[in-house]
């Protein structure tokens, strides 16, 4: 008897320690800060597949630009799309510019949540 008490515990606590792949609302955020950082390192493990090929590119968004910061970012998920308010302000020249975030597509892959780009 105690031996399937003990195979229970463990199936049960195996299967919580699973990886569910975290949060993708919380991956979508971490991809737009490192974005208007500009950090390519940060960029590379929060990419999907498909996106890889994108990354110099993605990481240079922001890079003619000043004083870029994300305000009042919230982000929630709904299956394969996250909508995030809140708006990317920057500086071009002497005026400010608002890009306001909008919904983007994730994905698991290797059970992990990835940032796959704008929802289209």
């Amino acid at each position: 008897m105690l031996k399937w008490i003990l195979i229970g515990l463990i199936l049960v606590v195996s299967a919580c320690a699973s990886s569910d792949g975290g949060d993708p609302a919380k991956t979508v955020e971490q991809y737009l800060q490192a974005k208007v950082e500009a950090d390519a390192d940060a960029m590379r493990p929060l990419l999907c597949a498909a996106m890889e090929a994108d990354l110099n590119l993605e990481a240079r968004t922001f890079e003619s630009v000043s004083g870029v910061e994300i305000k009042d970012m919230a982000c929630k998920s709904d299956g394969n799309t996250v909508t995030c308010t809140g708006e990317i302000v920057a500086t071009y020249g002497t005026e400010n510019t608002s890009f306001p975030l909008t919904a983007y597509s994730v994905a698991q892959e290797d059970g992990e949540w990835k940032y796959c780009g704008e929802a289209g």
